[in-house]
């Protein structure tokens, strides 16, 4: 018995099929419709839902290249169960090129959003009932902001098994315990029940390759570990990543002239010299140094900073895993096949 169709947003998806359904959202002020365009791949056998999203925050832009390689995958045609993929949740931001939606909102702190709030919530609200909701699983795309750089790294909530089985099939190099914040997706969606694992990697309004094939593999894993994909074609991340309980910012001690001297994903020790920052005259020079051992999983990319600006992000290891989890990762990206045969890196 072939399986049923797929209702979302009044529209049916046969079994076997791929459409892309395009809800509205709003009208802008020239009158030009703005929709949220989720594709769905509903496979001819039963499965799991999930959905991956991307471009929550309008600047983030590798999760959109992420997404539109995933969609080239061929290990897709075998899906089992339902594929819910939204490249760009927050097309206000995404047009502008900034984080935000028009009225500054964070639509990261809309949800679970209302069918008659402001735009943020209304955006909040539809993506919530009409993707979110509908599905067991969920991957929700970032990076960091605009002159940040991140490590590919998964953030998962605590005590949350579901999703900590999911980060460890992705096999990013780090599985940060982060808590879930008030008015944000996966805190939404954990109170719900559906499990959202975040992927963090590379920087706003920029590509980063390795970034973006740890994206793609990664979400394969996950699929293959759900049972909604066939293990043909997919492997196994080669190294186990770094668990880190904690982390936090380390901020530059005065303003001046930033050169770093440690990048991210490496290790480092307490008293490690990480950043100096001089005075444009070059009369004075203030170290930056380690407070603690751990490994950076992120940074600042600009040389000009002010007093307390973030410098480096570094995460506090719970357990250290065998082997270069890093340098691992970037061996095996480098030897995996491209999913684009025109790709040129």
């Amino acid at each position: 018995m072939p399986r049923a169709p797929f209702d979302i947003a009044g529209a049916q998806v046969a079994a076997g099929e791929v459409r892309t359904v395009e809800i509205p959202v709003s009208t802008l002020p020239d009158h030009t419709p703005v929709n949220l365009s989720v594709q769905v791949r509903h496979g001819r056998r039963a499965g799991p839902v999930m959905f991956v999203s991307a471009a929550v925050h309008g600047d983030e832009v590798i999760g959109v290249e992420i997404v539109r390689r995933l969609l080239r995958a061929p290990q897709l045609a075998g899906l089992r169960g339902t594929l819910l993929v939204v490249p760009v949740v927050n097309s206000f931001g995404f047009l502008n090129r900034s984080r935000y939606l028009p009225d500054r909102r964070d639509l990261n702190r809309c949800f679970p959003g209302h069918r008659s709030g402001s735009l943020g919530s209304r955006l909040a609200y539809i993506f919530l009932n009409e993707v979110v909701l509908r599905c067991q699983f969920g991957i929700d795309l970032h990076s960091a902001a605009i002159h940040r750089t991140n490590l590919p790294q998964i953030r998962v909530s605590p005590k949350d098994e579901v999703t900590r089985r999911m980060a460890m099939a992705f096999g990013a190099p780090v599985v940060l315990t982060s808590p879930l914040r008030d008015g944000s997706l996966r805190g939404e969606a954990a109170a719900r029940g559906t499990s959202v694992l975040l992927y963090e990697a590379g920087e706003g309004l920029r590509f980063d390759e390795m970034a973006v094939r740890a994206g793609v593999a990664g979400i394969l894993r996950v699929m293959r570990d759900l049972a909604m994909l066939p293990a043909k074609g997919i492997t196994h991340a080669r190294a186990k990543p770094y668990l880190c309980k904690s982390s936090t910012w380390l901020r530059a001690p005065v303003g001046g002239l930033l050169r770093t001297f440690r990048g991210e994903g490496e290790m480092v020790a307490e008293g490690d010299l990480l950043a100096t920052v001089s005075d444009p005259f070059g009369g004075t020079e203030t170290n930056l140094l380690a407070p603690s051992s751990g490994i950076l999983i992120g940074r600042a990319i600009l040389p000009v900073v002010n007093e307390g600006d973030a410098v480096f992000h570094l995460a506090a290891l719970s357990q250290q895993a065998a082997g270069d989890t890093v340098e691992g990762l970037a061996a095996q990206l480098e030897s995996d096949p491209l999913f684009d045969e025109d790709e040129i890196i």
